[in-house]
């Protein structure tokens, strides 16, 4: 029996040496660190030299304003430098507010990591039918019927230069996901996170002055690209509001990648998301966010302690009948 629990310590040893070395691994996993040639931060002074802007854009020691709280006004900010990290994100610092009463302000910003950049156009002050990631954060419905859901609403769209937005339905028929956040006209900072890795995207937001991140958007199966660049533009209509960024932080993630994904050339990778839900199933999920998403690493992590302690459980509880046993055989003799 000493030789049983000899083996049983051993046995428990080397359980926790395999769990921690399994945490060890999530936490390397979400290593960041910052980029600053990709990041937009006070007082500025990557304008010019690193950032782009066009149009109403006005850069000032604390904000930099995307478009003023007037009518049929467009403005956008570029990163100059293409991105060739294969896995990031993105923090925004962003501001919406204005004199107009709800529902009478717009019309909102987006986020974009695409392959061209300054081509204004009517998608929020950008081109339409761009190649790469958008991330729209629209504050005015368009779409009187499309009444399940509360805007401000923010969604993720990837397009492959085929797909044109549709204003009349708020984008909703190439939108891959979304969820609706009040963004507009607080007293406190609002956050938007932005993730890609391992062909995943997460896009999260701190605006309910908690300061700890609500999923918003969780989407696998999502291939984007190296060598496109990051920007934000926004634009106002008939109706109006102040749109401005605080910062734009981009972060590299620390993560391994197989050598056949090493050696894939992925520059030359299209736009595209695999095992797309049809647009119609947003209207029976009002959030927008897929279903059935893989686990993530924490809950993977969770089954497999769950696992463990299973087997030590059962191997303490055999111990114990076997032993029993022994005893009662010596009891014949």
């Amino acid at each position: 029996m000493g030789n049983f629990k000899a083996f049983l310590s051993t046995t428990l040893v080397f359980l926790i040496f395999k769990m921690c070395l399994v945490c060890c691994d999530i936490t390397d996993g979400n290593a960041e660190h910052l980029k600053r040639e990709h990041s937009l931060m006070k007082p500025y002074q990557a304008v010019g030299s690193q950032w782009d802007f066009s149009g109403s854009t006005l850069v000032t020691s604390s904000y930099v304003r995307l478009t003023p709280d007037e009518r049929s006004k467009q403005g956008s900010i570029w990163n100059i430098v293409p991105c060739f990290l294969k896995d990031w994100e993105m923090h925004v610092q962003f501001k919406v507010h204005g004199s107009g009463k709800k529902n009478l302000h717009g019309d909102g910003i987006a986020i974009w990591y695409t392959k061209d950049r300054l081509h204004p156009g009517p998608v929020f002050g950008n081109q339409d039918q761009f190649l790469g990631l958008a991330i729209f954060l629209d504050t005015f419905r368009n779409d009187l019927h499309g009444m399940d859901r509360s805007f401000p609403y923010i969604s993720a769209t990837v397009n492959n230069g085929s797909v044109s937005y549709d204003h009349g339905k708020d984008g909703r028929s190439s939108e891959l996901g979304g969820c609706s956040a009040e963004i507009r006209n607080t007293d406190h900072d609002t956050y938007l996170a932005i993730r890609y890795s391992k062909g995943r995207l997460t896009v999260m937001v701190d605006v309910d002055d908690k300061n700890e991140w609500r999923e918003c958007i969780d989407i696998g199966g999502v291939r984007l690209p190296t060598g496109y660049f990051f920007g934000a533009s926004a634009a106002t209509g008939d109706l109006s509001d102040n749109h401005d960024i605080i910062s734009m932080k981009l972060y590299q993630l620390m993560v391994e990648h197989t050598p056949e994904e090493e050696n894939l050339d992925w520059t030359k990778i299209e736009p595209s998301v695999s095992f797309l839900k049809s647009p119609k199933d947003n209207i029976d999920d009002p959030t927008g966010n897929f279903r059935g998403t893989p686990l993530t690493g924490w809950k993977v992590f969770l089954l497999l302690l769950c696992a463990l302690l299973g087997i030590v459980v059962c191997a303490v509880v055999g111990a114990v009948v076997f032993q029993k046993r022994q005893e009662r055989n010596k009891r014949f003799y």
